[in-house]
């Protein structure tokens, strides 16, 4: 049984960043209402839902996605660019380690954030942002070259992280809204979605996406190539600069 670790909203999450939309205010209880629809959403499409340990004094904590990148039985931890965020990964850590992966990490000065990692096959796309250094891309590449991965470093600028411009579906096929995608020429195949929230997938299986209900002409798009799609309300989290595929860690093994 495919494995996603989650964190749980903290109190402190009205406090979280906010780098690329004017703020808004953040409805704590509808928040939690809608995380634990997004959990549920996992657990119905037969996922162990695991919960990472809380980091209430980190509002962004519950993107553990940023902390912590899963490549086969490697974990790899982050070093988050934004230093309000540095606490997070020991937790993820410890939840790595409680998962049986190996542990390798991202060491300073160089900063990484688990979202501008896309994987498409054995190619690993990591976006060069403000919070992603060449360093942790380098850093990066050489921790998987060994392990047959390919590190591909892309340019972002519209947006916080790759992964809120570009993910792909289960046949490898990246997906963006070309507002936010800097090069659409990096991927080998591209295809481009109506709503910059239609760019956010997550791959239940290789038949079924979860996305936002806040993309319904890209779900209806999606549906006419032949996927189902698990449609989830995450409007708090989006005001956050968040996405489905920061809310979880993925393990499949």
């Amino acid at each position: 049984m495919p494995i996603a670790l989650v964190r749980r909203p903290g109190p402190s999450l009205v406090d979280g960043i906010v780098t690329h939309q004017e703020p808004q205010p953040i409805d704590l209880v509808l928040a939690l209402a809608q995380w634990e629809a997004y959990v549920g959403a996992l657990r119905s499409a037969g996922w162990d839902v695991t919960e990472v340990e809380p980091a209430d004094d980190c509002p962004d904590a519950v993107f553990v996605e940023d902390a912590l990148v899963v490549f086969d039985d490697l974990a790899v931890i982050t070093r988050p660019g934004a230093p309000s965020r540095a606490a997070e990964v020991e937790g993820a850590e410890r939840a790595a380690i409680t998962q049986g992966l190996e542990v390798v990490r991202i060491e300073p000065p160089a900063t990484f954030d688990g979202g501008d990692v896309l994987k498409v096959g054995r190619t690993v796309y990591v976006g060069r942002t403000a919070r992603t250094s060449d360093d942790g891309v380098e850093q990066l590449r050489a921790i998987l070259a060994p392990r047959g991965w390919e590190v591909v470093g892309v340019p972002v600028t519209s947006v916080l992280h790759l992964k809120s411009a570009v993910t792909a579906l289960p046949d490898g096929t990246v997906v963006g809204h070309l507002d936010h995608v800097d090069d659409a020429s990096a991927y080998p195949r591209f295809l481009a979605v109506p709503e910059p929230a239609g760019a956010h997938v997550v791959l239940l299986d290789d038949h079924r996406l979860l996305m936002s209900t806040g993309a319904p002409a890209t779900a209806e798009m999606y549906r006419s190539l032949g996927y189902r799609t698990v449609e989830v309300d995450i409007s708090e989290f989006e005001k956050l600069d968040g996405c489905v595929t920061c809310l979880s860690v993925r393990i499949r093994r």
